[in-house]
């Protein structure tokens, strides 16, 4: 089977542009989504993943069209490819399995991990200069509101949970509670899978 993917923002009403395109490509479904890039929920999005089946492929009109940000690009490449899912970008003419793919996707992967790097060195150095400022410090506080919110942040844009339970001081099983693992979280990381069913179990 080919799906089509297509997703477009308040900003950017491309809509019929993207779906011209992927019925060119004769995809057999369409799945779209009309909300911002950035929000996590998109119901196109999730019913697309479950369809998916090895030997399938997947067809977007550009790379931005698909992840809500570089991270979640890159792990949603990593799942294709793990599952034996062809993925096709039609504007930079990428196809994954391809030799040019395979370099554009090591690319992605280095440029997203160091994006990785980066959020966490900055919600670091965030969370030691409010030490600093006496806001956090002695008995391990409940995390504030402002602090979940950039937990799930965190995890939303790839960062390994159990690196979060390190920056924020949390049980990791904390935060698979407040922060379910969805089914491409489980097949990135099984070792992250197996710990949020000892912590549904608890």
């Amino acid at each position: 089977m080919q799906y089509g993917y297509a997703r477009v923002s308040t900003f950017d009403q491309n809509l019929e542009l993207q779906l011209e395109a992927l019925n060119r490509s004769e995809c057999d479904q369409i799945f779209e989504d009309k909300i911002s890039g950035a929000k996590s929920k998109r119901p196109g999005l999730d019913k697309m993943m479950k369809s998916l089946r090895p030997g399938d492929t997947v067809i977007v009109w550009k790379l931005d069209r698909l992840g809500r940000s570089l991270i979640h690009l890159v792990d949603l490449l990593r799942y294709f490819r793990a599952n034996n899912i062809e993925f096709v970008s039609i504007t930079e003419g990428i196809r994954i399995s391809t030799s040019i793919g395979r370099f554009a996707y090591t690319m992605l992967s280095a440029a997203a991990e160091m994006e990785r790097e980066n959020i966490i060195e900055r919600t670091r150095a965030g969370l030691a200069v409010a030490r600093a400022k006496g806001r956090i410090g002695g008995r391990r506080p409940k995390l504030t509101q402002e602090q979940w919110n950039q937990a799930g942040r965190l995890i939303a844009n790839g960062v390994d949970r159990k690196q979060v339970a390190i920056i924020y001081d949390v049980a990791v099983c904390t935060l698979y509670k407040k922060f379910p693992a969805s089914r491409l979280d489980q097949q990135l990381a099984h070792e992250d899978k197996l710990i949020a069913d000892t912590c549904i179990d608890q």
